[in-house]
């Protein structure tokens, strides 16, 4: 484990490359942003950059250590900075030590705290200034003053890179000139998430019955994902289905209030929520169906996992998802908290193999021509190199 402020040593063959520093503040296990962040260091120094990833977290969050493993497994390399809440004015100080540190030449954040902190460490450190807009999606009392502060911070980044056309376009009536904003969508490992068994063998390595049909959905447990709308559709199904069941994976503070409805709906068992998994690609194998039920998303990526790893995808028509999937071709697509439309186009899924079959293949043929990680980061890397690293003595 990288310990906090601790210089990185790079590779011998990574010495002279300029270091791209990738920030982000997170709770918990994260989300799908730690997907792109913590595989950049694998691709990035092909394309000429060296890439450390430092990550805010309270010290006591003991779910933090999921995002410690994934760094780990993907060989990302990882400097931790404690942070004790919004007052504490000693990260800038240590932020501006990393960088003199690992002599930072790109700090590339990832949202509103990182991108506040690396303005202020640029006035004492030359380096370029990069962000990513993956989203902001969970409301707490004090989301107003952080989309502010984002705002606020986004118009003075040299480029903003957006995941979908509507965050483009948001960024843009925030303030941040055209001419900084550019889209780059989120993309996948295509060797990673590749199906490697049927779906009725993952089932069984997952202690699960074969004969049973599975539903299934993966994200953080919090309102902006729809989960109550998925369930409720659920229900409607499992009256007549008494085969059907529902898995909702992932952690979140909603998690009671799901557990609250799906019993008042008198689903008990048939609704399982395992909490949060780092590994995925087995769940993908054994949902027969992959549901997005989100009011807000960016570019999610567990659509684009569930469509490389052939798992038939209904999903809702919010932002970059219809640019993504195209309706009846590689997956179908519904309105946001329309439990009857989700309710329909799940059961015409389900009803039919053909139709399923036919959707995972071209879905997976859509990821390979258009979503790799390899030519995202590509487009990013090509974003560095039209700024210059900042040449550090």
């Amino acid at each position: 484990m990288q310990t906090t402020l601790e210089k990185i040593e790079p590779a011998q063959d990574e010495r002279a490359l300029p270091v791209v520093l990738h920030t982000r503040v997170v709770t918990g296990e994260g989300g799908g942003p730690e997907k792109t962040i913590l595989n950049s260091p694998r691709f990035l120094p092909r394309l000429g950059y060296r890439s450390i990833c430092a990550y805010m977290r309270s010290p006591q969050d003991e779910g933090f250590a999921a995002i410690r493993e994934r760094a780990a497994e993907w060989q990302a390399p990882l400097i931790e900075v404690d942070d004790h809440g919004p007052l504490d004015f000693e990260l800038f100080r240590k932020f501006l030590q990393i960088c003199r540190e690992n002599q930072v030449a790109i700090w590339h954040g990832h949202d509103y705290k990182s991108n506040l902190v690396g303005l202020w460490v640029r006035r004492h450190w030359p380096m370029r200034l990069v962000t990513t807009v993956h989203g902001w999606v969970k409301f707490t009392m004090r989301t107003p003053l952080y989309y502010a502060v984002d705002r606020w911070c986004l118009r003075r980044y040299e480029r903003v890179i957006c995941v979908s056309d509507d965050y483009r376009e948001k960024c843009v009536q925030a303030g941040v000139p055209e001419s900084r904003c550019v889209k780059i969508e989120n993309a996948i490992d295509t060797e990673q998430f590749q199906r490697r068994r049927s779906t009725a063998a993952a089932k069984a390595s997952l202690g699960l019955d074969p004969a049973r049909r599975l539903i299934g959905a993966i994200g953080r447990l919090s309102a902006e994902k729809g989960f109550d709308v998925l369930i409720r559709s659920f229900a409607r199904l499992a009256e007549s289905d008494p085969t059907l069941d529902l898995m909702i994976v992932g952690a979140g503070d909603n998690r009671e209030r799901l557990e609250m409805l799906a019993n008042q709906l008198g689903l008990g068992a048939r609704v399982k929520l395992p909490g949060f998994r780092a590994d995925v690609s087995s769940l993908y194998e054994a949902f027969d169906v992959f549901a997005l039920s989100s009011y807000r998303e960016g570019l999610p990526n567990v659509v684009l996992e569930a469509m490389a790893m052939e798992t038939p995808v209904v999903a809702t028509r919010v932002s970059g998802v219809p640019r993504l999937i195209e309706h009846q071709r590689d997956g179908l697509l519904v309105e946001a908290g329309q439990v009857d439309e989700l309710t329909t186009a799940l059961n015409r899924m389900l009803a039919s193999d053909e139709l399923r079959q036919r959707l995972a293949r071209n879905a997976r043929e859509t990821i390979e021509r258009r979503y790799s990680f390899q030519r995202r980061m590509e487009k990013v890397a090509g974003v560095y190199n039209e700024l210059g690293a900042v040449r550090q003595s």
